[in-house]
């Protein structure tokens, strides 16, 4: 598929890339603050950028120190949220999702806690809020545990007027090639403690800091999860045309909703940024793939059995109707996307 990047955009980012050029810096400049600074203000949350946001979530497991330590991650999840756990040396215990959001379950959760628990993360699938997010966050408050939230498909989506990422210790963005906010690469974390954004600074560069013209290795443990100034300068342009593309999947979802009965449903006051629009149980002629097939699930990474029912029918049954940005098919009337949408039996 062909991504539509307009001319007024391809322009914008030229004089990023000009201002670039001119300040001589192409690492740790100007253009990264300015990004940090307007992803914080649109979702409402401190934010520092990463290389990725496989690396974002390695940052947040690191600083809590998970080595040896339970953490429960849903089944339903791209691998690399179990894979980043398995690097800091995390037991990871897998809870299975629910069928009407495909996020982690509460109950689940409930049967797998035990007093080594240290972090639980949720995963919002598919561009929408787990619906369960604010009895999750209770939980956790509860019995003193971390709450990590897994944002990577959440661009645009709220919760009663709240950002992905605002209910737990941290939140991870991921702006990968296919994201509703794509960059190419890059990652963002977002927490309310300022001390493990300071902590997070250092990491992300190695533990270094210039201090009186002097490099200074002030934590030992860090590494090169920098951002360049080039994506950072993309990240800036995409944060413009961010509201389009969420009018416009937003626009097509409506007329969707008319079509496709056997789908997530949204509860009241929750906004999707429409990474994927998920149905259940369609033969469609055209689709973007699943949200998880059954061999990215994050179970797969370990060939464990594990009780996860859920996950596994939500893996063979759910569908993803194209939603991309572009698609040139949504502007055809709600029959003649029936039509050419759902195959005839």
């Amino acid at each position: 598929m062909k991504l539509p990047f307009e001319e007024k955009y391809r322009k914008m980012f030229y004089k990023h890339l000009d201002d670039i050029f001119d300040s001589n810096l192409w690492s740790e400049g100007r253009k990264i603050k300015e990004f940090e600074e307007k992803f914080s203000e649109y979702i409402n949350i401190p934010s520092l950028s990463v290389s990725n946001g496989g690396t974002a979530l390695l940052c947040v497991y690191e600083y809590l120190n998970l080595k040896n330590k339970d953490i429960i991650i849903p089944a339903n999840t791209f691998w690399a949220t179990a894979v980043a756990a398995k690097m800091v040396g995390a037991n990871i215990i897998y809870a299975d999702c629910n069928k009407y959001d495909l996020c982690i379950s509460l109950e689940d959760i409930k049967k797998k806690v035990t007093p080594q628990t240290k972090a639980i993360v949720v995963v919002h699938i598919g561009g929408h809020i787990a619906f369960d997010i604010e009895a999750i966050a209770q939980f956790c408050k509860e019995r003193d545990i971390y709450l990590i939230e897994d944002c990577a498909h959440s661009h645009g989506g709220s919760y009663k007027g709240k950002s992905a990422g605002s209910w737990g210790f941290a939140g991870t963005y991921s702006f990968y090639a296919t994201k509703t906010m794509p960059v190419g690469e890059g990652g963002i974390v977002c927490s309310n403690n300022s001390d493990f954004l300071e902590w997070l600074k250092l990491y992300r560069n190695y533990g270094k800091r210039i201090i009186d013209g002097k490099v200074n290795y002030l934590i030992k443990n860090g590494f090169n999860f920098r951002t360049s100034e080039f994506t950072a300068a993309l990240g800036l342009v995409q944060m413009e045309r961010l509201e389009e593309i969420l009018s416009w999947k937003r626009a097509l979802a409506q007329k969707y909703d008319l079509i496709f009965e056997n789908r997530i449903k949204l509860p009241a006051g929750m906004v999707s940024g429409y990474y994927k629009y998920i149905v259940f149980d369609y033969n469609l002629t055209e689709v973007t793939g699943q949200v998880f097939g059954k061999n990215d699930l994050g179970t797969s990474i370990d060939g464990g059995n594990h009780s996860v029912p859920n996950s596994e029918w939500v893996a063979e049954h759910h569908r993803c109707a194209p939603i991309y940005f572009g698609w040139d098919k949504a502007n055809l009337p709600i029959e003649k996307l029936k039509d050419y949408l759902i195959k005839k039996q």
